[in-house]
């Protein structure tokens, strides 16, 4: 029967096997008192486990192999961090192994002491060719479970974004007004565009727009002169306004436009032009600039949507899509799906990422509250759960999903995952 080395590390930590009489591999009695704990850093696999062999008592630490050979083909007999292993447990026991001081090290061999159940319930989820792992048996499993584990897979998720924000929060020197800024702009190409919005908000810094504070026209005009549109020749008296005032700001603050080619717009449906987000975009730093001071402010989570309603967009937009393209009528203001993407997106994994950097608590608590606050987001990713019984309320549980498939279900960790464990155990 062929399993990898976790599948044996999970019927340890566990206790999945029989634990009568045993006996190591050369006759002698053993009792388990205690299997240890799971190791996450280098070393044995399991530390402060606790035996007794012949009335004498011992603890340390626990290693795990398919075959006792294993030991040498790893190398631990040259890593001294292995001295102190009490204890080596095994699929197959192939061959003795021998410590440094030359005495024997104890091997229990679990072959014939895992119930035959555990292996299907293994084999069915690995080698499932469904959507995820378990589809066909995550709706048997009580919800409590599900949403415990889903819980904390969300703060796993946060946590992980949190590495981006750090790192460029100190390429910022701290600032975390232009880190949120940056973020936000990325957040409003909404994925095809996310790279040339996060290219503009480098190269516009925001105390270059704090300098034509109440100054709409400058302000649209450094947002899209940067993003390379205005280098077109225009008909409309709005757009030559723009590119009249750009050409005056970008010799005054020797700026130089992105290529205008990153730009998508093929295959999407115009309201998400990257043209009308830039419009919004220059709407909401004309609204609110320094907008996580305003974020950080806010104590009921639900207001936090107000920020983002009711932008000053340019009327001119009221018609058109593209700079020389007229419609007869556009929607200007971000749709409550774009709002909400944003405040999963942005708002909430900046107050997570604020409150851990600062050590505030509240402020990951308003993260949390924010994201329970929040309809369950749309997706095929979520749709497949949604299909196979899981039942999901607010944001904090879609998005616990998608870290779900990502690190777990696309790897078939099932062994890592508390929902996997759970049928595994069934």
């Amino acid at each position: 029967m062929r399993f990898p080395e976790e599948f044996l590390h999970f019927v340890w930590q566990f206790r999945l096997f029989d634990t009568l009489n045993l006996q190591l591999s050369d006759g002698q009695p053993l009792q388990l008192l205690h299997c240890g704990f799971p190791n996450k850093h280098a070393g044995p696999d399991f530390t402060q486990a606790k035996i007794v062999i012949d009335d004498t008592t011992w603890v340390g630490q626990v290693e795990v192999h398919l075959k006792s050979s294993d030991w040498y083909h790893h190398q631990h007999q040259q890593d001294l961090a292995y001295e102190n292993v009490i204890l080596h447990v095994v699929w197959e026991h192939d061959m003795e192994i021998k410590r440094l001081d030359g005495t024997t090290l104890p091997t229990l061999v679990l072959k014939d002491k895992i119930a035959s159940h555990l292996f299907n319930n293994y084999q069915n989820l690995i080698s499932s060719v469904n959507s995820f792992p378990c589809e066909n048996q995550i709706s048997t499993i009580d919800s409590f479970v599900v949403n415990n584990f889903l819980s904390r897979i969300l703060v796993e998720r946060l946590e992980e974004k949190c590495t981006e924000i750090f790192e460029r929060l100190d390429q910022l020197n701290g600032n975390w007004d232009e880190t949120f800024y940056h973020f936000m702009a990325k957040n409003f190409g909404f994925k095809v565009n996310a790279l040339p919005m996060q290219l503009l908000a480098q190269s516009l810094p925001q105390n270059l727009f704090a300098k034509h504070k109440d100054q709409a026209l400058q302000i649209e005009a450094l947002v899209f002169g940067q993003a390379g549109f205005l280098k077109q020749h225009f008909e409309d008296g709005y757009p030559n306004l723009l590119k009249k005032e750009y050409l005056f700001l970008s010799k005054k603050y020797a700026l130089k436009p992105i290529d205008i080619s990153l730009w998508k717009f093929l295959r999407m449906r115009p309201q998400n032009f990257p043209t009308l987000r830039l419009a919004q975009f220059a709407a909401l730093i004309v609204k609110s600039n320094h907008l996580f001071s305003k974020v950080l402010e806010v104590k009921n989570v639900k207001d936090l949507s107000l920020l983002f309603n009711s932008l000053p967009i340019h009327s001119f937009w009221e018609t058109h899509y593209h700079f020389n393209k007229e419609a007869e009528k556009v929607s200007m203001q971000l749709g409550k799906s774009s709002i909400d993407n944003i405040l999963i997106n942005t708002v909430a994994l900046f107050l997570f990422a604020y409150g851990k950097y600062t050590a505030q608590a509240n402020f990951q608590t308003r993260a949390f509250y924010l994201l329970e606050s929040i309809q369950p987001e749309r997706n095929n990713i979520i749709s497949n759960y949604l299909e196979a019984g899981v039942t999901v309320q607010h944001a904090s549980q879609t998005q616990a999903l998608l870290q779900l498939r990502k690190n777990y279900c696309n790897h078939k960790k099932c062994l890592n995952c508390g929902i996997g464990l759970k049928i595994l155990k069934q």
